[in-house]
């Protein structure tokens, strides 16, 4: 365990130990969060987050959850802002208690949500916290459980750009644009059907000066003329 929060009736400490030297203070608010992540997050980007369930199976539902048969289920869900994912959850839950089995496998809720559905503080324990670079991003990541009597949660989260957390809203903004200019088809322009090059001359006379390529009705144009001045001199 690498986090230890205490209080008493004059103060309370929470203290992270063995976490990368260069984490910010919002970033170690994020590290500490107790179930209440999107939360935190919402009221730092000012927008709603929203879950996307990636996948879920467990073990089967034969009767309700109770210590002696416990119901287990591992799930993937993205938290989403303005359609970009901020963070990349990933748990395994334990479920020994019906209430608990109801809110989050019947009803959807997600794990923060359910706990406050069943106005429950949950025990929290961080075990990891590591930064690395991941597709040329710095990535900051979290590994910890949430527990209470009858819902144990261990959960892997990932935050795919430590930006965020410094840029904020225009993180958001660049991102989206981003993603909109790599989704964008691109076309390849038709080519002209009378291209000429530049500084050459079009067929009817006149200079072009728009970089495209010569055409060999240029060349038609200078040998009709130039028959055009030997017949003339004939004839005169």
């Amino acid at each position: 365990m690498i986090s230890k929060d205490s209080f008493n009736n004059a103060s309370t400490s929470v203290e992270l130990s063995c976490i990368p030297e260069d984490t910010t203070g919002l970033e170690r608010i994020m590290l500490a969060a107790q179930g209440d992540l999107q939360r935190l997050m919402s009221t730092f980007f000012s927008r709603p987050i929203f879950i996307e369930l990636v996948y879920a199976n467990g073990s089967p539902r034969l009767q309700p959850a109770s210590p002696e048969h416990p119901i287990t289920q591992s799930r993937q869900v993205h938290l989403m802002c303005a359609s970009r994912i901020v963070c990349t959850a990933t748990s395994k839950v334990t479920i020994t208690h019906p209430d608990f089995e109801r809110l989050f496998l019947d009803e959807k809720f997600p794990i923060g949500q359910t706990f406050r559905k069943m106005h429950r503080t949950p025990q929290f324990s961080l075990i990891d916290a590591q930064t690395q670079i991941v597709g040329g991003k710095r990535e900051l990541r979290r590994t910890y459980t949430l527990s209470t009597e009858g819902f144990l949660c261990e959960i892997l989260e990932v935050f795919p750009d430590r930006d965020m957390f410094v840029r904020g809203q225009a993180w958001l903004t660049e991102s989206k644009l981003e993603i909109e200019q790599s989704c964008t088809v691109e076309s390849k322009p038709s080519e002209p059907w009378l291209p000429v090059s530049k500084g050459k001359t079009l067929p009817w006379g006149f200079d072009c000066s728009y970089g495209l390529q010569p055409s060999p009705l240029v060349y038609y144009h200078d040998i009709w003329f130039v028959s055009l001045y030997l017949l003339l001199l004939y004839l005169i």
